[in-house]
């Protein structure tokens, strides 16, 4: 077992939703968190990496930076997603095996699993078939991250693990109508709908997909628990194990935000997978289990929200 007692955690991405997630959570451990904002370190360049950790010298990493965003979002700008992603991964995994970084966390997506997979979706179904075309380049991204620590592994011996969320959400999270995910999209939208008297609203899609969707605290939980127990190059799956179809989150988010008018999907936007829920056997085994239910953690996303509006659009990695 690892202990994180006086190490120096650096989490990268911490003004993103796991990030701050982890922020909070890891100085229960006695660790350190070392941060840098996304204006003194552009995790892109190489050279910015190599000399931002010579400098620090961290003795664990968390590579929660990413460029994330919902199915319109993935579809406006798949270039972005798959160099952004791709570039943080490569630069990050790359330069702390060679300062010789006692271990590290890669944050990966439950998207990587192909679009039909097996339910619940185990680790070996990765690269069994065609990805969902609407998030395919993130999802390409996230791949190569995985592939990127277990070769790193098995080159040099790093210590380099990756963990595979379900749907997130919680405080922290990017409400912006434009790149949000469905849970912060929701919540703005029926916001506005209720300020506004609006009598009906748009949601995309069909209603009918399926998903699982998990708190950012524990997801914090199980990552630290990953760190201090985990070793091995299969990536671990980490998910609530219950699971809402779209249909049904829009109307338990309309009893929270207090919008009382109509709910009309739209079919001719994308749905995305149609079933998205893992197999977390790996996490129980190792005795986690989230804490937050689906109602709780909604009523606490929407007052921080309510709280904290105008900052919560604000453009940085997230994950």
């Amino acid at each position: 077992m690892l202990s994180l007692r006086n190490k120096r955690i650096w989490v990268a991405g911490h003004q993103g939703l796991v990030g701050q997630a982890l922020v909070r959570a890891l100085p229960a451990t006695g660790a350190s968190v070392l941060t840098v904002p996304r204006f003194a370190l552009d995790m892109r360049e190489q050279q910015a990496v190599r000399h931002w950790l010579r400098q620090n010298n961290p003795d664990v990493a968390i590579i929660a930076a990413a460029t994330v965003g919902g199915i319109g979002d993935n579809q406006a700008r798949p270039a972005d997603f798959i160099y952004d992603n791709m570039m943080i991964a490569a630069n990050i995994m790359h330069e702390s095996a060679h300062i010789g970084l006692e271990k590290l966390l890669f944050l990966g997506s439950s998207c990587i699993y192909p679009r039909d997979a097996m339910q619940p979706i185990g680790p070996e179904s990765l690269l069994s078939g065609p990805l969902e075309p609407s998030n395919e380049a993130y999802a390409v991204a996230k791949i190569a991250g995985i592939k990127m620590a277990q070769s790193y592994a098995r080159q040099y011996g790093c210590r380099f693990i990756s963990a595979m969320p379900c749907n997130l959400y919680g405080p922290g999270d990017r409400f912006d109508m434009k790149r949000s995910h469905v849970i912060p999209a929701l919540m703005m939208k029926m916001d506005v709908a209720r300020r506004q008297r609006q009598s009906a609203l748009e949601v995309w899609g069909t209603g009918t997909p399926l998903r699982e969707f998990l708190h950012v605290d524990d997801l914090a939980a199980a990552l630290i628990l990953l760190l201090q127990t985990h070793e091995g190059t299969e990536p671990v799956n980490v998910g609530s194990g219950q699971e809402i179809s779209i249909a049904d989150l829009a109307t338990l988010i309309a009893e929270i935000t207090g919008y009382e008018g109509d709910i009309r999907f739209s079919p001719a936007y994308p749905d995305g997978t149609p079933r998205k829920i893992l197999d977390s056997a790996v996490m129980r085994g190792l005795g986690w289990r989230p804490e937050i239910d689906l109602r709780r953690g909604l009523m606490q996303t929407y007052d921080w929200f309510l709280q904290n509006k105008a900052s919560a659009a604000e453009d940085h990695y997230v994950a």
